[in-house]
């Protein structure tokens, strides 16, 4: 369900530029964690997102999976990039 629908869901929205999903490393209560980055191309975006998107998907995903999984979002702001050559 994650890769295969709520992420496209996500980035089909026009908010993101992409989505890099990661395992955790280490594991969580017996349990795996996962971590799903977005980038958004500016903080216009992000807050249309937030605005217009997130509530619905963020219901559907609870209907689906509430008590199951731990949520938190961090905003970061790119303040420098280096790129291997």
């Amino acid at each position: 369900y994650l890769n295969a629908m709520r992420l496209v869901q996500q980035v089909e929205t026009g908010c993101f530029l992409e989505c890099r999903i990661s395992k955790i490393q280490g594991e969580e209560d017996g349990g795996s964690a996962y971590s799903c980055l977005y980038l958004a191309p500016t903080s216009e975006k992000l807050e249309e997102y937030h605005a217009t998107h997130a509530p619905a998907l963020q219901q559907d995903h609870a209907l689906r999976f509430g008590g199951k999984f731990a949520a938190f979002r961090t905003n970061l702001t790119v303040i420098e990039e280096f790129k291997a050559p």
